[in-house]
């Protein structure tokens, strides 16, 4: 009778826990963490929709289910038929989560243990744009976006960001948290800006052809010198005397626009100083007026150079 009763509870005990509905729940989610896309995959008895399969293993997996803590693994509830319901309740960042995973009774094994597995389904996907790029990281794993943007198929649970970080561009990450097989989860959409080396950049090539157009103006000793700033007068001027001298510095704007980037309108301010003569009196007197420009830029951006092209109507 006592080895009777041991067997039971020994079978009771495997029920529970091994062949337990559950079971096949925690081996899918261990795969996650290991970032075993091949075993998670064949666990979930899913499909893969079309689209980009960059998210389906290794570090990109492993990043998504990393962000998964406090994981518990409910009960199982009757759904009809063979089938039943298992809940899993967990956190991503700090914000409690809830997964249902359908599983159907497929057969016994040893006699006595019921074989349970995933109700074939499909995984879901991620939409990812970006302004005026090509490229992302996803997960931490570089990713190609064909004009801007592309789908990608993803486990479940799991946390997606998607980020941008080069010497010229970025973007602030974003990122979601998909729960189920939802056919498509809202898009990780990344609005492109201009680093600050980039605007530094663009910034140092303007002064530099102020600082020479200033200087071109005064050693020609002209007014209206072929540069955004000029004077106007009647009063004539004493040779020699004419200095030009930026005194103000455009800020530089550079805003996406039409699949390119533009440098919004460039104003400034320049100081023109000389010796004039009253036509009347023969008087000298000091010009020392301040003027200001305002003038546009073409943007040229190669793979590792920038070329601003000024925009000057003369």
């Amino acid at each position: 009778m006592l080895a009777v009763a041991a067997c039971i509870v020994a079978i009771n005990l495997v029920s529970s826990t091994v062949a337990s509905p559950q079971q096949p729940v925690r081996d899918y989610l261990a795969a996650l963490k290991r970032g075993d896309g091949g075993a998670a995959l064949g666990l979930l008895n899913a499909s893969v929709p079309g689209g980009n399969a960059a998210m389906l293993d290794g570090t990109a997996l492993q990043t998504a289910a990393s962000k998964i803590s406090d994981v518990k693994v409910g009960d199982h509830e009757p759904r009809g038929g063979k089938r039943v319901m298992v809940p899993v309740d967990y956190t991503i960042d700090g914000n409690q989560l809830h997964t249902e995973f359908l599983l159907e009774r497929t057969g016994t094994e040893w006699l006595f243990f019921g074989h349970w597995e995933f109700v074939p389904s499909s995984l879901p996907t991620i939409d990812v744009t970006v302004v005026n790029a090509s490229e992302a990281n996803l997960n931490g794993v570089p990713v190609n976006l064909p004009d801007g943007r592309n789908s990608f198929a993803v486990f479940y649970p799991g946390q997606y960001e998607a980020s941008l970080s080069e010497e010229f561009f970025t973007a602030i990450p974003v990122r979601t948290s998909v729960t189920g097989d939802h056919s498509s989860q809202t898009p990780l959409n990344l609005l492109t800006r201009t680093t600050d080396t980039m605007n530094e950049a663009v910034a140092g090539k303007i002064k530099q052809y102020l600082d020479n157009c200033a200087a071109e103006a005064t050693k020609q000793q002209r007014l209206q010198p072929d540069c955004p700033f000029y004077h106007v007068t009647n009063t004539p001027i004493e040779p020699g005397t004419i200095k030009w001298q930026v005194t103000e510095y455009p800020k530089i704007s550079i805003e996406p626009f039409d699949g390119g980037w533009e440098v919004a309108p460039l104003n400034g301010k320049a100081r023109v100083t000389a010796k004039q003569i009253d036509l009347f009196t023969g008087q000298v007197s000091t010009l020392n007026e301040v003027q200001d420009f305002s003038f546009t830029t073409r943007l040229d951006i190669g793979e590792n150079s920038i070329t601003v092209v000024p925009q000057v109507s003369y």
